[in-house]
């Protein structure tokens, strides 16, 4: 039966609903943060005192802002992937660290906690065919795939 094969030949298009859906979310998640000026950037950014970086809140901020915001339209168009999804990963990994001082329950951190996981397994597993990085970055030619 098709469905139980182990092929796998939509693996590229699946990545693709993943890629586009997440990134748009977290486009949408990340905007009015990066609008939100420099008030808002001091207070994300000041999260990293959490981990003992106590100098540049406001430049932290920023930096969680861009991830989220560019970060979610480069992850849907894949372009610059592995390097975004690194930022996104380290920016979820500071809001559950975030959440949890907070003292917020498992359903406070348990997003940024998921988001995490995906993120450091599509670091793994890279972009898809249809990519822009696929495109723009084709690497070498494969005999067998």
């Amino acid at each position: 039966m098709l469905l139980f094969e182990n092929t796998y030949r939509t693996r590229d298009f699946g990545l693709l609903i993943l890629r586009v859906g997440l990134g748009m979310m977290f486009t949408i998640h990340g905007y009015p943060k990066l609008m939100g000026g420099q008030a808002a950037w001091t207070e994300v950014g000041g999260v990293m005192k959490l981990v003992g970086l106590d100098f540049a809140p406001t430049a932290w901020g920023l930096l969680a802002a861009v991830a989220e915001a560019v970060g979610g339209q480069l992850l849907a168009v894949g372009l610059f992937f592995r390097i975004t999804c690194a930022a996104l990963l380290i920016t979820m990994i500071m809001a559950a660290i975030m959440h949890i001082s907070k003292g917020d329950g498992f359903s406070g951190y348990s997003h940024a906690v998921e988001s995490a996981f995906v993120f450091l397994g599509l670091l793994f597993i890279g972009p898809g065919r249809y990519s822009l990085d696929k495109l723009l970055f084709p690497g070498p030619r494969r005999l067998y795939q």
